[in-house]
C-alpha cells in the first residue's frame, strides 16, 4: 500500500489500455534480451544490488513494479495485494487487463498490510529477484529478503519513487532498458496530447486533497498525485506551501473552518465514493470557499479511479486519464 493518503485516511485512454502497454512491452523487447550474461548492479538506499542476466523469477513488491514487469513483457511470480481499488483477490484492473492480454494467470498475491513483508511466502516463490522500487522496505525488511534473491529498493526515499523512474529500474534490472524507454515515451506523448486538448488547464492553479472524516489531507507539491497533476499544465497554488506545517513529507491537514484558505483555481477532491465527496461537499465550511461554490471543483471518484493515479503507474497513467482530464477541465472552466 502506498504512503500518500491510503493508509492514514498510455496508449489507450480506457479500459484496453493496460493490455495494449503490456503487448507493446512484448513487441519491443527483442533488443534488450542480449544483455551481458555479467547482468547489472543497481544502487539504491541501502547500496547496490548485482541482477543476474534475465531473470526468470521475479516477484514484485511496493507499488507499480508488477505493472512495468507486465509492460515489459513479464509475468512476474508473486505481486502484492492491493486491498484500495483491487477485486476480491486484491489485483487492480489494469493488471487484469495485462494479464488478460497475455492468457496469463493471475500470479500469487502476497499479504500486504502496508509495512510487513511476508517473508516466507516471497520465499515460497523461489524468485531469482525482488523489486521493490516503490515501497515502504526498512533495512531490516532489506536484509531479510537479500537472503532470499538479490532484492533492489527504492533510490532514495520510501514511497517517493516516480513512475517514470520504477520503469527504467525495473526494466533495468530484467534487460529490457529500450523497451523501458518507449514505454515511458509513449506515455509522456499520451499524456502530452491529452493536455494539448486541454488548453483551458494551462498555467491553472492547483491544490489537491481528500477528506479524512475530521479534516481535509492537503497533498504537497512534492506528492506523486500532485507531480501528474502538473503533467497536464496545472500550477502548484501558493497557498499549498504557505499552509504547510512542515511536518509531513506528502500532506498536511487543516480544518474544514480553515480551507477559505486554500485558495486555488482548481481544487482536487479524492474520495472513495460519491457519498464521501457529497458529505465532503456539503460541509457549510467547505460549501462557502470559492473554488465549491464557484463550480472549480475536480472530483477524482472510485478506488480503482483514485488508486490509479495514487500514484500512476505506466499501466494505470493511460487508464484512467480520460476521466481525469475531463474532471479537470469542468473545475478550470466552472
Amino acid at each position: 500500500m502506498r504512503e500518500p493518503h491510503h493508509r492514514g485516511r498510455l496508449r489507450l485512454a480506457a479500459v484496453g489500455a493496460a493490455a495494449t502497454l503490456a503487448l507493446a512491452g512484448c513487441a519491443g523487447q527483442g533488443a534488450d534480451t542480449a544483455r551481458s550474461g555479467a547482468g547489472v548492479t543497481i544502487t539504491h538506499a541501502f547500496g547496490t544490488t548485482k541482477v543476474g542476466s534475465s531473470p526468470k523469477r521475479v516477484v514484485a513488491w511496493g507499488f507499480g513494479s508488477a505493472d512495468a514487469l507486465l509492460a515489459l513483457g513479464i509475468v512476474p511470480v508473486a505481486i502484492p495485494r492491493q486491498e484500495y481499488g483491487g477485486d476480491s483477490a486484491g489485483v487492480l484492473p489494469w493488471i487484469k487487463d495485462a494479464l488478460a492480454a497475455k492468457h496469463a494467470a493471475v500470479p500469487v498475491v502476497l499479504p500486504n498490510n502496508g509495512t510487513d513483508v511476508p517473508i516466507e511466502q516471497i520465499a515460497s516463490t523461489r524468485p531469482d529477484v525482488i523489486l521493490a522500487p516503490y515501497s515502504g522496505l526498512t533495512k531490516e525488511q532489506y536484509d531479510a529478503l537479500s537472503r532470499i534473491a538479490p532484492t533492489v529498493a527504492f533510490p532514495d526515499k520510501a514511497w517517493s519513487t516516480p513512475w517514470r523512474d520504477v520503469v527504467s529500474i525495473v526494466a533495468k534490472a530484467v534487460g529490457r532498458e529500450s523497451a523501458g524507454e518507449r514505454l515511458v515515451a509513449d506515455a509522456d506523448a499520451l499524456v502530452e496530447r491529452k493536455a494539448a486538448q486541454h488548453p483551458e488547464l494551462k498555467g491553472k492553479t492547483v491544490a489537491a486533497g481528500a477528506d479524512d472524516g475530521k479534516q481535509f489531507a492537503v497533498y504537497r507539491p512534492n506528492d506523486p498525485r500532485v507531480e501528474y497533476l502538473r503533467d497536464f499544465g496545472l500550477v502548484d497554488a501558493p497557498s499549498v506551501n504557505e499552509l504547510a506545517n512542515g511536518n509531513e513529507t506528502f500532506y498536511y491537514t487543516v480544518g474544514f473552518e480553515s480551507m477559505a484558505r486554500l485558495t486555488s483555481d482548481v481544487l482536487v477532491s479524492y474520495a472513495p465514493e460519491r457519498a464521501t465527496q457529497d458529505t465532503f461537499l456539503g460541509r457549510p465550511a467547505v460549501a462557502a470557499i470559492p473554488q465549491v461554490s464557484g463550480r472549480h471543483v475536480a472530483t477524482i471518484t472510485g478506488r480503482d479511479l483514485v488508486t490509479a493515479v495514487s500514484p500512476p503507474t505506466i499501466l494505470s497513467v493511460g487508464w484512467g486519464v480520460d476521466r481525469v482530464v475531463d474532471a479537470l477541465s469542468k473545475a478550470a472552466k466552472g
